[in-house]
């Protein structure tokens, strides 16, 4: 089986208790659009128009625990974003509804909570 990612659009959903605040937020973090926001399913899409985020509702989520701790809701997959400016791309992040994550792996990641609790990393290369 051949995907399509090659010539069409590819992307990942997660789930979330408000979709369309959550997409506003990845929006606004990654600089991308919000394309669909209807209130059970919203979707984001990167400048390219190759690639999107969508968040879909689900009335049963938990938030995962980071770091993970057994017993707990563990997380399924995390975001990573590479930044310019770590220290600036984490303060616009917390503005806009993040939380810094108590543990922190290295000093070039951030691991930070989106509003509905997802771990996601901004990150400076090199």
């Amino acid at each position: 089986m051949r995907g399509r990612a090659d010539d069409g659009w590819w992307g990942v959903v997660i789930d979330a208790p408000e979709p369309v605040a959550l997409a506003t937020f990845y929006a606004r973090v990654l600089g991308w659009q919000v394309v669909g926001d209807d209130p059970d399913h919203a979707v984001v899409a990167a400048p390219s128009g190759v690639a999107y985020l969508a968040v879909q509702r689900n009335a049963d989520y938990v938030a995962p625990v980071w770091p993970p701790e057994p017993g707990r809701q563990q997380m399924m997959l995390h975001l990573d974003v590479e930044v310019v400016e770590l220290d600036e791309a984490v303060a616009d992040a917390v503005r806009l509804g993040a939380r810094v994550a108590d543990q922190q792996p290295q000093a070039s990641v951030r691991v930070l909570l989106d509003p509905a609790g997802h771990p996601f990393c901004l990150y400076r290369d090199g």
